[in-house]
């Protein structure tokens, strides 16, 4: 049968190598001599209609000149943008596959229900994938935006202040309490921009612009490691253009040119 095969391997994903040099996903029958490790996934078909299944190996495919081994990350450079969010999509259902081979609630193996449920074999329990939302909000002061480097961060870009939606609160509210808890600011104008699925491993971002308010600037050091306010010609590195906090501040900073 015809299917996009998304094959992964320790986070890295399996590309093919076209005659012109550009790469895409194997297509066609199952790649010969690729076996799976576990169960192969039925993932919701592309948008032109065509089949998509995913698999985990366990040793990257390394002799065969048509294909290439590369994170999922560094995919979103090499794939057009449709496979690479597939990809991402992919790679979310198996690592929620893998986490929920025994039910939360009496320890017995789960089974799927749906493409994409789970239902227990002894209490009939079911899950569903989910998602880990987070926030992250470009704050702007007058011709300054806000910057950060968080302890996680693992060079030295500078990006926006983020963080976890918890339980009860709006997306709104996280925003004020992550700005507050992070810088000690006061935010005003919040104003939505977009979303962006984060498969590292099953985020949500939804991205949000605000005006500074009131306030000293206050690092949380537990959080960040340094801070503070850029002028656009005067930016420090700021994250790769796969991600939202990149386009949130391209936006920003189109905005400054007009």
């Amino acid at each position: 049968m015809q299917n996009y095969w998304f094959i992964f391997c320790n986070g890295s994903l399996l590309l093919k190598k076209k005659a012109d040099g550009t790469y895409t996903i194997p297509y066609g029958d199952k790649p010969e001599g690729i076996e799976a490790d576990g169960d192969v996934l039925d993932i919701t078909p592309m948008s032109d209609g065509k089949q998509v299944k995913t698999f985990n190996i366990v040793e990257p495919v390394t002799d065969c000149y048509c294909y290439e081994m590369c994170g999922l990350r560094q995919s979103f450079y090499k794939l057009s943008h449709p496979l690479y969010l597939k990809a991402g999509k992919c790679q979310e259902l198996l690592y929620w596959n893998h986490n929920t081979q025994y039910c939360g609630v009496c320890g017995s193996p789960m089974v799927f229900h749906t493409s994409i449920s789970k239902r227990c074999t002894k209490c009939g329990n079911e899950v569903w994938p989910q998602l880990a939302t987070a926030i992250i909000v470009l704050i702007s002061h007058g011709d300054k935006l806000l910057l950060v480097h968080a302890r996680n961060f693992k060079s030295d870009f500078y990006g926006l202040v983020a963080g976890f939606v918890e339980t009860g609160e709006t997306l709104e509210e996280a925003v004020i309490r992550e700005v507050r808890e992070e810088t000690s600011i006061v935010i005003k104008n919040i104003r939505y921009y977009a979303s962006q699925p984060w498969p590292y491993p099953c985020g949500l971002m939804v991205g949000f612009y605000a005006d500074y308010d009131s306030g000293e600037l206050k690092l949380q050091r537990s959080e960040l490691t340094c801070g503070g306010w850029f002028e656009k010609d005067n930016l420090p590195t700021i994250p790769e253009k796969l991600s939202l906090a990149r386009i949130l501040i391209d936006h920003w900073l189109e905005e400054k040119e007009k």
